[in-house]
């Protein structure tokens, strides 16, 4: 197979013969392309053929599960990522239309050792990708992607005889047993599920009314033009718009999935939208009393409450704060043995013995059922106003192109540092340190903090801010990091902001 050529370009005689692909698609643990304009069939073939060459080099057996999302493109991708799978001489076991979580739970389901999902996740139409691992549960991080990478751009490919397409029934159904199981909810429950017309629409519905919960559906017809929103829980319109379903129908909360399924949403009866990071304090706070003594992690977005919650430090939970990104954190996870982690986009990663270890939205609705059974006498708005009180922003991203983003971070990062020396103030408050083990979170001395980092899956920046104190001050810092952000010309305007 020949070389891939990075520029793509529709509608020419190349573009349905010649692999082309652009190279800024290989992120840090996942590969996200515009498409047609950043790669084509050909280019996905090339994708599939890389992946089949460095499972052999790694000396990994020759079998792989492999599923698409729901978008009228996916399948053709998928099935010219395939090709290239078997001229690499890979014996694909396809599961159909899936959620990524869905094919995680397919290579145990299946025992097999890796596993390919062409999804574009939560972003856009327009976008598509695959999320890729080898070593269940975990995903390719940064050094297997720059390994694909090279292998890929540099026609670096390993024909083999042999290469096999299965088409495996049954898996959904299989999937859907293992997140019921035997549960059943001992108090009423009524639940708004909001799936922006993706994906989850074709589970989420079903597995909350199998475990005895009352649905209320919100978007769920399976429609791959998203005529009401992008699925995507960490964006403010889908929130809000399961905060006016919850208050419509008075439902005791709402849980809302992204595009592929492995991250959820709530909103609680009150109608307010919990950020998930602090769904996962909740979440700890419950399992820290079932399992003492517990380690958690938490990515570099989320609040500080994981470190100053009282109710779970009295169980004598321990949380490592660490770099964000489904891969990373299954990753770390998984290393340290903890029994969970939370990502403020929501993804979760419950492990042993509540799960296995991969980001399921699915299993997170399930898991929030369940504690509040085991709380029937509190209310999700029991449950958050039970937290210390702090005020946060939703994920704020600026944009940044892909080729400049991570330049534009060093510099950044090396003048928040240079503040920090120089004993400069933020929002009127001392600077007590700079975490910079992804991108840099400026912590003040009163816990407050703000985070700037670059996106690993988009064009962008990624802003955070929480203050320990008041709105005001969230909005001051925002102000100030904002400035510094404001210093790089290159940077464009947010998605949304406050």
């Amino acid at each position: 197979m020949k070389k891939p050529l990075p520029d793509v370009r529709p509608n020419t005689w190349e573009f349905l013969r010649d692999p082309m692909i652009a190279p800024t698609g290989f992120r840090e643990y996942d590969a996200r392309w515009q498409y047609p304009e950043a790669i084509n069939l050909p280019g996905m073939t090339a994708l599939g053929f890389g992946l089949g060459t460095q499972m052999r080099r790694r000396g990994i057996d020759p079998v792989i599960a492999v599923g698409n999302d729901y978008r009228d493109y996916s399948v053709a991708i998928k099935y010219a990522l395939i090709v290239g799978l078997m001229k690499a001489g890979i014996h694909v076991k396809d599961i159909g239309p899936a959620l990524s979580p869905m094919a995680y739970f397919a290579q145990f389901h299946l025992d097999v050792p890796a596993v390919a999902m062409v999804t574009a996740s939560h972003n856009p139409n327009g976008w598509t990708g695959v999320k890729m691992g080898f070593e269940r549960p975990l995903t390719h991080g940064p050094d297997e992607m720059a390994e694909l990478r090279d292998i890929v751009l540099n026609g670096d490919f390993d024909a083999h005889d042999g290469g096999k397409h299965e088409i495996v029934d049954g898996v959904r159904e299989a999937y859907i047993d293992d997140l019921v199981g035997d549960f059943k909810m001992s108090r009423k429950l009524k639940v708004v599920c909001a799936t922006g017309n993706g994906t989850a629409a074709a589970f989420g519905p079903e597995v909350l009314e199998r475990i005895g919960v009352e649905v209320v559906p919100s978007h769920c017809d399976l429609d791959y033009t998203f005529p009401h929103y992008n699925p995507n829980p960490e964006a403010m319109l889908m929130l809000h718009d399961m905060s006016d379903s919850v208050k419509a129908s008075g439902a005791d909360l709402a849980l809302g999935f992204d595009g592929d399924g492995d991250r959820c949403g709530v909103v609680d009866d009150e109608g307010e939208e919990i950020f998930a990071d602090k769904v996962g304090v909740i979440m700890a706070k419950d399992l820290g009393k079932i399992y003492p003594n517990a380690t958690f992690v938490a990515d570099v977005k989320s609040t500080g409450l994981y470190a100053a919650d009282p109710e779970l430090l009295a169980t004598g939970a321990k949380t490592d704060y660490w770099k964000t990104g489904h891969s990373h954190m299954k990753r770390r996870v998984h290393a340290l043995g903890a029994l969970a982690g939370f990502e403020k986009s929501g993804h979760y990663f419950l492990a042993e013995p509540i799960g296995r270890g991969y980001d399921c939205g699915m299993r997170v609705a399930v898991e929030v059922c369940k504690m509040l059974d085991r709380n029937p006498d509190m209310k999700m708005s029991d449950m958050r106003k039970a937290l210390p009180k702090t005020w946060s922003t939703p994920t704020m991203s600026p944009y940044a192109a892909d080729t400049e983003k991570y330049d534009i971070l060093d510099r950044l990062v090396a003048k928040l540092v240079a503040k920090h020396e120089a004993g400069d103030t933020m929002a009127g408050r001392a600077i007590k340190d700079v975490v910079t083990v992804n991108g840099a979170r400026v912590i003040l001395d009163n816990g407050s903090w703000g985070l700037v980092r670059a996106s690993s899956n988009t064009p962008n920046l990624v802003v955070v801010i929480e203050s320990a104190q008041s709105e005001d001050e969230m909005r001051a810092i925002f102000a100030e990091i904002d400035a510094v952000i404001r210093t790089e010309p290159s940077v464009g305007e947010y998605d949304q902001t406050i």
